[in-house]
């Protein structure tokens, strides 16, 4: 089938160039790029006012599938992820059972290939069960197809287990992908410590419970040569010592939330467990520290840490409650208002750290938009604006903190392989 995407302003950060193309897909890959292109074509797409982008990578994601598909199942996450413009994402391992071995990797991304809507990756943990003991079958996975290992949900707390899996990690040629969080340090707690913590008369989680571990991690990797990325990153200080470490050579990415570079914990007015993740939301200085490592490429992409809940878990108030929210159906809108249009980043740095830089990352062929490369696509209005509605998102996770705000930037179309798998 030919599809014709005319008149769009097509944003490749492949060669950085920005330019008012018409985009021709023929058997799944991108056949002609060129202005005022005169082919009958069974599907046109009119891209007018719109941005022709590579689709979205999404590093981490929480499909919550085997094992807890009353949360979320592989086909309500993957119908989430490509109303927002995802075309890959990376699933996590913390699932019931945990992704330790490689018949779970192949359950998902079995299940995954015969939805067909996006591409699914499915990382694998570093430690069987997530118990932080001992090894999964770390070699077993990479047959199977793993991107990465990651323990997401916690930090391995043995350091010499981490540094174990980090050596074959070098081993294999794939990244680690960490969770930094000291669990000794969190103590109970369930938002970020600050005066707004003793106004809800909840417990804290300082800075250091995401530094410390930051800082060992990198170390770790220094001496094992393993390719780093942090995970969410919340913290001023993880922002500084990303930045050294890259002065000095080190092999490390980082990734930064929409709700992190958007919300602060003096956001949380009452006991609402919608503003509760992991980590919490921390002060303004950290969400300045978080826009300005963006927009100097300190931070090489921009994630959702997907964690769809149910209603009746997030009824239970911020102490009881489960760390999380959805992030991919609001997450470009949030990168598009609270970053693009206050001047914080570009449109190509809006493809570049949620398209091409996590397709470095992972190694894939995609996060371009150039003739010859697979169609992964993904037309965006930047200026349409509306109302967040969770009671619209395709996941089965409403649990989200910016319900009711307005936002600019609709995902009008994503293709998947050439295949337009949905249209607004």
């Amino acid at each position: 089938m030919l599809l014709l995407i005319k008149n769009g302003m097509v944003v490749n950060p492949g060669d950085k160039t920005q330019t008012e193309s018409d985009v021709l897909v023929e058997n799944g890959k991108v056949k002609q790029i060129a202005p005022g292109l005169s082919v009958k074509a069974e599907r046109v797409i009119d891209a007018a006012g719109c941005c022709v982008m590579p689709g979205f990578i999404d590093m981490h994601v929480h499909l919550r599938d085997p094992g807890q598909e009353h949360k979320e199942t592989v086909e309500t996450g993957l119908r989430a992820a490509v109303h927002g413009g995802f075309t890959t994402i990376v699933a996590m391992p913390n699932t019931k059972p945990v992704v330790d071995n490689p018949d779970v990797v192949r359950y998902v991304h079995n299940k995954a290939q015969d939805i067909g809507l996006a591409h699914v990756l499915q990382a694998g943990s570093m430690t069987m069960g997530e118990r932080g003991e001992e090894l999964s079958d770390i070699e077993g996975m990479v047959e199977a197809g793993i991107p990465g290992l990651s323990e997401d949900g916690k930090s391995v707390m043995n350091a010499r287990l981490c540094r174990e899996a980090m050596a074959l990690a070098v081993k294999y040629d794939i990244p680690i992908f960490a969770h930094c969080e000291d669990i000794n340090l969190v103590n109970g707690g369930v938002v970020n410590e600050d005066g707004n913590a003793k106004r809800l008369g909840q417990k804290g989680i300082s800075n250091s419970v995401e530094d410390v571990i930051a800082a060992r991690d990198m170390i770790l990797a220094r001496e094992t040569g393993a390719a780093l990325h942090l995970c969410h990153c919340s913290t001023k200080g993880s922002v500084q010592m990303l930045k050294f470490a890259k002065q000095t050579g080190l092999r490390v990415t980082a990734e930064a939330c929409p709700h992190h570079f958007t919300l602060t914990s003096s956001d949380i007015r009452e006991d609402d467990a919608n503003y509760k993740m992991n980590p919490p939301l921390r002060t303004q200085e950290d969400v300045d520290a978080l826009r300005e490592g963006l927009r100097e490429d300190i931070i090489d992409v921009i994630a959702t840490d997907h964690a769809p809940h149910t209603a009746i878990e997030k009824g239970e108030g911020i102490r009881r409650a489960p760390f999380g929210i959805t992030g991919l159906e609001t997450a470009a809108s949030l990168v598009m208002t609270e970053l693009v249009d206050q001047g914080y980043l570009t449109m190509m740095q809006m493809a570049e750290k949620m398209s091409y830089n996590p397709a470095k990352i992972l190694g894939l062929d995609r996060g371009t938009v150039e003739e010859g490369k697979t169609a992964d696509l993904v037309v965006f209005d930047p200026q349409q604006e509306y109302v967040v509605n969770p009671a619209e998102f395709y996941s089965k996770g409403k649990n989200t903190p910016f319900a009711g705000r307005k936002v600019k930037g609709v995902v009008i179309a994503t293709i998947v392989d050439g295949r337009v798998v949905y249209e607004k």
